[in-house]
């Protein structure tokens, strides 16, 4: 069976008619293989046993070149692409939404399923068969188009950021926060899932749904909060 064949097709909504909170959390197999499923299906702590490492061998790959001011300031700016790279990724990849076909079983495990199933405490982060494959094509692009030193202090910035999205994604699905910050973070996401998943693409960094146009209208009377 090629992986194609393999692909399972979306579900129909809730067909089991199962209470809704249940139904958020419990997704269904992606794949026929168990294997294969069980590999899209990720605690959360996998994400900073893979990223920590890379980032602090990035960061010294880039002192070996750079002073530490210089290093700080690219990794800001590393920080700042993944910022961009996350808001288009959400809005032009993952929610590029084929009504049939190869298409649509491609979407909905890429990221429709999460949209079903946003409660999913093993779908909330990149499986590291997807993250890993594209975090080597943005360090490949780094390095051919900087000179080394630079381009590994753009890496630790950007690849940071993508840790902080995944972590960040996580909490505010799965945490109840306290601060302003967090608080205004996860009320922004929960009107992406319930209120208008054409809005609020910025899941760390906001503040690109204001510059695009594609900032949260504001609730509705009948808008709350799902756990």
């Amino acid at each position: 069976m090629s992986m194609i064949e393999a692909l399972k097709d979306p579900p129909r909504p809730n067909p089991s008619g199962m209470p809704r909170q249940e139904y958020l959390r419990a997704s269904p197999p992606m794949f026929e293989s168990r294997i294969v499923d069980r590999l899209t299906r990720v605690p959360v702590w996998v994400v900073p046993a893979i990223y920590v490492p890379a980032i602090l061998l990035a960061l010294a790959l880039a002192l070996q070149g750079l002073a530490v001011w210089q290093v700080a300031l690219t990794i800001v700016a590393g920080y700042g692409v993944w910022t961009l790279t996350e808001y288009w990724l959400h809005r032009i990849v993952f929610h590029f939404e084929p009504e049939e076909g190869f298409g649509r079983r491609l979407h909905w495990i890429i990221h429709g399923v999460h949209h079903d199933h946003p409660n999913d405490p093993l779908r909330l982060v990149m499986p590291p068969s997807a993250s890993i494959p594209l975090a080597l094509l943005f360090v490949g692009l780094f390095q051919l188009l900087l000179p080394t030193d630079v381009a590994w202090a753009l890496t630790a910035g950007f690849l940071g950021g993508y840790l902080g999205y995944d972590m960040t994604h996580y909490y505010v699905h799965h945490r109840r926060p306290k601060g302003p910050l967090g608080r205004r973070l996860r009320e922004l996401h929960m009107r992406h899932h319930f209120q208008d998943s054409t809005t609020g693409y910025g899941v760390s960094a906001p503040y690109w749904d204001n510059v695009f146009g594609t900032a949260s209208k504001g609730r509705k009377p009948a808008e709350r909060d799902d756990d």
